[in-house]
């Protein structure tokens, strides 16, 4: 079944990248069908204050920063269908977007399905997710200003991470299920030389321990023998990002870690009239501000485009 009309633009993911293309689309007369997803506005909906989106003096919680983005793009004429896409095909001129049953055609899309952070999927992670349990220091390290913390990894982005959080925190456990981190040597030296970060190798996270927040963490060494419970007010995940392209696979070149590879060192992709935005492209940044700018990026090169082509 399809829905018997060639969009301007249809936008895939409702994320801070995906409403704001939506805004600067619908503001720019696109008429823009936005594929939200059944669960939308991206990573924020599981967030709780949001202290660093510009514009909010005290913050703002995550879902009300969503929430106020999508009325902002429904107001402006924004379309949304609250499903998942689940496949598509960009081998034409008329893109195509299929959701369950119906197929949506567009002249252009914008993929801004975002990612998602790595988890250990053990008990209390996302019990305690927002309520100690993180994924971003550079969002959160200022609520554990005098509090102790743990990090899981061993990669730049948990020495990255760990020496950050320094700057709050009275004490940075760093957890290694290795003996030795796989992180740059120049990385490794500023952490080893932090006094306030302590090394548990050999080690992983059995459980998040808490009651309205975290208070400790069950550790296991290698060879799966308790080691003695840590305490700690907050635990930081820091083990990668994984791209939602699952839906991509031979439509759109990918780099090796599968996130979205640009042409032109904005938005474009490597098939003609498919743009993209956040976090989908963006494995270093990873921030609703950024995802944001990338948005309205996309747009305004959407129409562009579609200008150049009448």
């Amino acid at each position: 079944m399809s829905d018997q009309k060639v969009h301007e633009l249809i936008i895939i993911g409702s994320g801070p990248a995906g409403l704001t293309a939506a805004i600067y689309a619908a503001r720019a007369d696109l008429k823009p069908l936005l594929i939200a997803g059944i669960k939308f506005g991206g990573q924020l909906m599981d967030t709780t204050l949001v202290e660093n989106y510009p514009g909010f003096i005290d913050g703002v919680m995550g879902p009300e920063l969503m929430n106020s983005m999508m009325k902002q793009a429904e107001r402006f004429g924004t379309e949304v269908v609250y499903k998942n896409a689940d496949k598509v095909d960009f081998t034409g001129d008329v893109k195509k977007v299929y959701v369950e049953d119906t197929e949506y055609q567009a002249k252009s899309v914008i993929l801004a399905m975002g990612s998602s952070p790595r988890r250990l999927n053990i008990p209390g992670e996302q019990e305690f997710y927002g309520r100690g349990v993180s994924t971003c220091a550079t969002c959160d390290a200022a609520f554990y200003r005098d509090k102790i913390v743990a990090v899981v990894g061993g990669g730049d982005s948990a020495m990255e991470e760990s020496t950050f959080l320094t700057k709050f925190a009275s004490k940075v456990y760093v957890i290694h299920r290795r003996d030795e981190f796989r992180a740059s040597k120049a990385m490794q030296n500023r952490l080893f030389e932090n006094k306030k970060i302590e090394v548990i190798w050999n080690a992983e996270v059995t459980e998040v321990v808490g009651s309205e927040v975290v208070t400790s963490l069950k550790l296991q060494d290698n060879n799966g023998n308790s080691l003695d419970d840590i305490t700690v007010d907050g635990m930081f995940l820091a083990i990668g990002h994984i791209p939602n392209t699952q839906i991509l696979e031979g439509q759109i070149e990918l780099d090796e870690q599968g996130f979205i590879i640009v042409k032109d060192g904005r938005t474009k992709t490597s098939n003609e009239g498919v743009f993209v935005a956040g976090d989908i492209k963006d494995h270093v940044y990873q921030q609703a501000v950024t995802a944001a700018g990338m948005g309205c990026m996309a747009a305004m090169d959407v129409e562009k485009w579609l200008e150049s082509k009448k």
